[in-house]
């Protein structure tokens, strides 16, 4: 396979200055907070927080949950702008993304490098002075992964690149029982496995609606080199792994009857809607008619109702 090289731009804009004629202050601003990929933090820190609680038996002590959030953000936010950094060559041709900071050419590569840097030495900080160094030590390990394993070795390699490093985002679990517990155990373990079942079908869905994208820079996302009906179909059966693993909390975590309740009519609807979309797909290629972001939206909605869930659960007293 062909890898996409930096063009011609993207070299030249290394030596730009992030505060070129070209860009107010609040662009220069925004376009930092845009290198940390907001939503992504959003997610991580809505598998943390929950299973604080669950770890908890409650209400946690408030302190380590700031503490863990704030760390949980910095490292987060590091990985996302560094990756922006490895990723600007195919980030700049892609719709999807050329609207970020470094194809748009407002951060130069060099201060997008020391941005992420110094938000994870921060975050690291944080979280041993603040939490432990067991989560701290997390929290390296999912940056490392997310960046070496999936960003540099497997991305632009093969298929099964979000399948493996999509683990990376399934750390958050395991931080937030740290953080309360200070040691690790099988119920952050089971919702580590959900998160890892539940990101190929989430991101097969939204790289089926921009896999002529990820054709045209040579990444061989699922979509770009399956037909839609045998992506369909791989939706089902992780999905199907998602549901069933979500329900294993309940007899490990020992959680209360409100967990399992509400993970099981959740993974009703989430299942019913890839049975749905997979049907669409043996129907038809087009995107019109496959309808992907209903999945990935309806995804979305299903990971963050189910570790609400979570952090309900012990609230209720079983």
């Amino acid at each position: 396979m062909t890898h996409v090289r930096p063009s011609a731009a993207a070299e030249t804009s290394a030596a730009e200055p992030a505060g070129s004629p070209r860009a107010g202050w609040r662009d220069v601003v925004a376009a930092y907070v845009g290198l940390t990929k907001p939503r992504v933090m959003e997610l991580l820190l809505l598998t943390t927080v929950p299973v604080m609680f669950f770890a908890a038996g409650g209400v946690p002590p408030l302190g380590v949950v700031l503490a863990t959030v704030v760390g949980g953000a910095l490292s987060s936010g590091s990985a996302s702008a560094l990756n922006c950094v490895y990723d600007r060559d195919i980030d700049e041709q892609m719709r999807r993304t050329r609207r970020r900071a470094l194809p748009r050419h407002i951060v130069s590569p060099a201060a997008a490098l020391v941005f992420g840097t110094v938000l994870g030495v921060l975050a690291t900080v944080v979280l041993v002075v603040w939490v432990n160094v067991l989560s701290a030590v997390l929290a390296l390990v999912a940056e490392a992964f997310y960046l070496g394993v999936y960003t540099v070795l497997l991305k632009r390699r093969t298929t099964q690149n979000i399948v493996w490093g999509g683990l990376a985002g399934c750390f958050p679990a395991l931080i937030g029982w740290t953080a309360v517990t200070g040691e690790l155990a099988w119920p952050p373990v089971v919702l580590f496995a959900v998160v890892f079942f539940w990101t190929p079908p989430h991101t097969w869905a939204l790289a089926l609606r921009y896999r002529e994208d990820y054709a045209n820079v040579d990444v061989p996302m699922l979509p770009v080199v399956a037909p839609a009906s045998v992506v369909g179909r791989q939706i089902v059966l992780y999905s199907w792994a998602t549901v069933a693993t979500s329900l294993l909390l309940w007899p490990v975590g020992g959680t209360g009857w409100f967990y399992p309740v509400v993970a099981a009519l959740l993974g009703v609807v989430f299942l019913a809607e890839a049975h749905r979309m997979w049907a669409r797909a043996r129907r038809s290629d087009s995107l019109s008619v496959i309808q992907p972001m209903r999945l990935f939206h309806m995804s979305n909605l299903y990971l963050a109702l189910l570790f609400v869930a979570v952090a309900i659960d012990p609230l209720l007293g079983g």
